[in-house]
């Protein structure tokens, strides 16, 4: 019997078409045409479904063609273990893992395009051969009996023969019975292996730290009734925000930010795969830019390549609007604090709301930009309230509110601090 090991870490990713009856065709009526749609700025988080599109688009074509349509991001990915280069150490040790033949619930954690979904999709490979790339895109939609009401949740979600990948988060504060019922079906569908090994499906769950105190405690429950027919690899940026009772039945897997120098060292691969003269220093450039997030860097490559090539020796790649928006709202603070200036952010944050953009990423940035700009004085106070609000967003589930709070907050601080300095 399958029991979870105790907690421990793993060192520091047209022809012709016949009506029904035989007969002649209907007539072809002409396709109206609409003005295109506005971009739409993504945030870097939001990276991971778009290419995940593109390489599901990119297979069901040629191998030519699918390759020639996916994103660098994509197309060099490393598909197995032994390819994997920057956390190569970790890799090895789940090459071990898998070896045993039985593995036991995952937990992999570090910040944003460090490599986490690289390592789980090679992990899987690596334990169901090439048949876990044969993925398929569904919208399924479950109804569940909560005793007083049936409710129904359409959820994405990848899967294969062999595992499930979804983002139960996305269900709100409905997300606890997402949880319980995807787990449910699985189990009752337990694979049977031609060799008598891995009789299990893998679930493969991201963003576990957004998950609601009620949904872990769900999750934790579940996944010990059904560890025999079901394992769970879970994906997150923060470990602290999963509870310790699904943190100690999980394997814990810390996957660190990339260095410059591996960031350079991927790029220049890259190059020299799509045979591009790379300037001096042009990497370098690019990894600083990146703040080691590893998809940003290689996003920001393909961007410059389709921007201008030849690369010009002071070439940079171009900021991305949000953030530059976000900047221009922290200007607009330090330059006036009023009522009728908070009422403008708030405009600009419904904006950047129904964009897409993570109201946490929002406020991040906002508070670096706004730091960039503060004397020494008020920056601990500034963090302080920011890592405050930060922390009511996370319970509330309005985060205009707590934004616009932060935003009056500091308004009232510098306001303060204005007065006492200048008069």
């Amino acid at each position: 019997m399958w029991t979870t090991p105790a907690r421990k870490d793993i060192g520091e990713e047209p022809g012709k078409t016949l009506s029904p009856s035989g007969g002649v065709p209907p007539p072809s009526v002409p396709t109206p045409e609409f003005p295109p749609l506005p971009s739409i700025p993504l945030p870097i988080q939001s990276q991971n479904l778009s290419t995940s599109l593109f390489s599901l688009a990119a297979r069901r074509g040629g191998e030519e063609e699918g390759a020639a349509r996916m994103l660098w991001v994509d197309k060099y990915r490393p598909k197995a273990l032994d390819k994997v280069t920057v956390h190569d150490q970790i890799a090895q040790n789940l090459r071990k893992l898998v070896s045993e033949q039985d593995c036991p619930h995952l937990l992999f954690y570090g910040p944003s395009g460090s490599g986490k979904k690289t390592l789980i999709l090679a992990l899987i490979k690596q334990m169901f051969g090439a048949g876990a790339e044969k993925v398929k895109m569904e919208n399924k939609t479950w109804k569940i009996d909560t005793g007083t009401r049936t409710l129904e949740i359409e959820l994405a979600m990848l899967s294969s023969t062999h595992h499930v990948e979804m983002n139960p988060s996305d269900a709100g504060f409905q997300d606890r019975y997402v949880v319980q019922e995807v787990i449910k079906e699985m189990a009752k569908n337990r694979p049977i292996d031609a060799k008598g090994k891995r009789a299990f499906k893998v679930l493969v769950l991201n963003e576990v730290d957004k998950l609601s105190r009620e949904a872990q405690h769900s999750l934790r429950r579940t996944m010990e009734k059904y560890s025999a027919s079901c394992r769970l690899i879970l994906c997150c940026n923060s470990s602290s925000k999963v509870t310790e009772a699904v943190r100690s039945r999980c394997l814990n897997v810390r996957v660190n930010a990339p260095s410059e120098d591996q960031i350079v060292q991927v790029l220049e691969f890259i190059g020299k795969k799509e045979n591009l003269h790379l300037p001096a220093g042009f990497a370098a450039r690019i990894a600083a830019q990146s703040n080691r997030n590893l998809r940003r860097a290689i996003l920001f490559f393909e961007t410059c390549k389709v921007q201008q090539y030849p690369f010009a020796s002071n070439q940079v790649a171009p900021p991305l609007d949000w953030e530059q928006y976000v900047s221009e709202i922290a200007t607009d603070i330090l330059t006036e604090q009023s009522p009728k200036r908070l009422y403008a952010v708030r405009q600009k944050f419904y904006e950047l709301l129904i964009n897409c953009i993570p109201p946490e990423s929002i406020l991040k940035k906002l508070l670096t930009e706004l730091l960039k700009k503060l004397d020494a004085d008020l920056k601990h106070e500034i963090c302080h309230w920011a890592a405050h609000y930060e922390h009511k967003m996370r319970l509330g589930s309005k985060a205009i509110f707590h934004l616009e709070a932060f935003v009056a907050k500091f308004m009232s601080i510098y306001k303060e601090f204005l007065v006492a300095t200048f008069g």
